[in-house]
């Protein structure tokens, strides 16, 4: 299942996508899945 806001990107080329609207099965790049992104974690503002 696709992901609203979340992040692709293809191991094999490097395109990133961005998911505009969700829906069923998985991104596909050079003929492989897309593997989502982890956010990146934010530095404390103390």
């Amino acid at each position: 299942m696709v992901q609203l806001g979340k992040r692709y990107r293809c191991e094999a080329c490097g395109t990133e996508i961005l998911c505009t609207k969700p829906g069923e099965g998985n991104p596909v790049c050079c003929e492989k899945d897309m593997q989502l992104q982890q956010p990146n974690p934010q530095k404390s503002s103390d």
